[in-house]
């Protein structure tokens, strides 16, 4: 076992500059989890409206999908470094505004509040992302990538399962409280690490001076270089459907296993374990880097499979389980698709690239929510139907992926293995 994890052990401590920008993560990320169930509280406790429960993931997926064609502009124009720890800053602030929520009536400022902190977390994660190859060789980009998804599931459990009985017990004030003190904390870690980066030069500065104009070369990157447009497209094809199952483990939790923010912190610390080991497995499995992209077919139907079986479930281990092994599939797309944007993209571009993703990204979550959202306020669907539908859902587009994608990036490795 320690030899397996002497790369990943060897990496924190002989790269000081990663380390910190992890340890930064790992602060934040802790906040960030440990402070949404509190959110959600507020929610369920002034409104009880599975609508208006929804309508806060929607408004904090379309804040980011909103400002990250601005922010990749903004990651690739200044200084990455910078920007991380003013974002990690007025994060802090922010989160402390929630404090202020104690009736019905003001209600309308947990969605203010949570777009604005979504704004600047539009900016600071393209630049955190676009940074790892910065701070990190070739031969250690999968580790630190690998690291940070692992790290960011043990944290997202830890911060679930914690944050649901902090929760409970000790009030969403001092859980907002501890949130933005982390922000500060990451600042603080942002601010030692040393971040190199290859500036635009005066020319492409000058030329992208308009950030619309900025945007839009972006986006004609993105359309001219087809092999970093297949795995930017892999999170948003897989979140047109998980992003409404996991939504709707929040209900499941208080409506089928009637356990609350608990047996919320339960799904969804299987679902952090999950994503923590889902991309050592997937890479044991999918061992060349130009098979990534056809894996990831195959990942997406192995959630909507695993996802069809939450659905039939009634007893908390049987869910925990098959969300735990679903979210396997899904860490594994997240970290090699990252990791595929990451060796593609030059540094100039590469913060443009991911918030294009983000914003495929924001946008597939939004929309399937926000479908979920009314047809459960509607009474379209029972729950457990609608659950069966987006799993069947994701199944099938695994199956359009292995047709459609797959090829494509087949035939650009035998393009490249012939110009050799």
């Amino acid at each position: 076992m320690t030899g397996k994890l002497q790369p990943y052990i060897q990496l924190i401590k002989g790269n000081h500059n990663y380390r910190r920008l992890w340890i930064a993560q790992l602060i934040s990320n802790f906040g960030d989890w440990f402070g949404i169930l509190a959110v959600y509280a507020i929610i369920q406790k002034y409104s009880g409206s599975e609508l208006l429960l929804g309508l806060i993931i929607v408004v904090k997926m379309l804040s980011l999908a909103s400002f990250s064609p601005i922010a990749g502009y903004i990651t690739d124009r200044f200084n990455r470094r910078q920007l991380m720890i003013w974002c990690d800053i007025i994060r802090g602030v922010i989160v402390l505004g929630f404090i202020l929520i104690t009736s019905e009536s003001l209600l309308w400022l947990a969605y203010v509040l949570i777009a604005v902190q979504m704004a600047f977390s539009a900016i600071f994660e393209p630049a955190k992302t676009s940074s790892i190859p910065n701070v990190t060789t070739p031969q250690e980009l999968v580790n630190a990538n690998i690291l940070s998804a692992a790290s960011w599931s043990i944290i997202f459990t830890s911060g679930m399962a914690v944050g649901g009985f902090a929760t409970e017990w000790l009030g969403t004030d001092l859980v907002f409280l501890i949130n933005g003190i982390s922000y500060v904390g990451s600042s603080w870690f942002v601010y030692r690490a040393e971040i190199p980066q290859k500036m635009m030069s005066k020319e492409e500065k000058q030329k992208t001076r308009n950030p619309l104009h900025g945007i839009k070369d972006g986006m004609k990157y993105l359309k001219t270089n087809k092999s970093v447009l297949r795995p930017t497209l892999a999170k948003g094809t897989f979140t047109m459907c998980i992003g409404a199952l996991v939504y709707m483990l929040i209900i499941v939790a208080e409506d089928v296993l009637m356990m609350g923010s608990i047996g919320l912190g339960i799904l969804y610390a299987a679902r952090g374990i999950g994503t923590g080991i889902g991309p050592v497995i997937g890479r044991r499995v999918f061992r060349s880097e130009d098979l990534w992209v056809k894996g990831m077919g195959f990942f997406m139907m192995i959630a909507g499979a695993t996802y069809f079986v939450v659905s039939q479930s009634d007893t908390l281990f049987w869910m925990g389980l098959f969300v735990m092994i679903a979210h396997m599939a899904s860490g594994s797309n997240w970290v090699m698709s990252t990791v595929l944007v990451q060796r593609r993209a030059p540094d100039q571009y590469r913060g443009r690239v991911f918030s294009l993703e983000w914003l495929l990204f924001t946008l597939a979550q939004s929309v399937s929510v926000t479908i979920a959202a009314l047809i459960l306020e509607y009474d379209l669907l029972t729950l457990r139907e609608t659950m069966a539908v987006f799993s069947v859902l994701l199944v099938v587009s695994g199956i359009f992926w292995l047709f459609k994608i797959a090829p494509a990036e087949a035939r650009h490795h035998a393009e490249q293995s012939a110009a050799v």
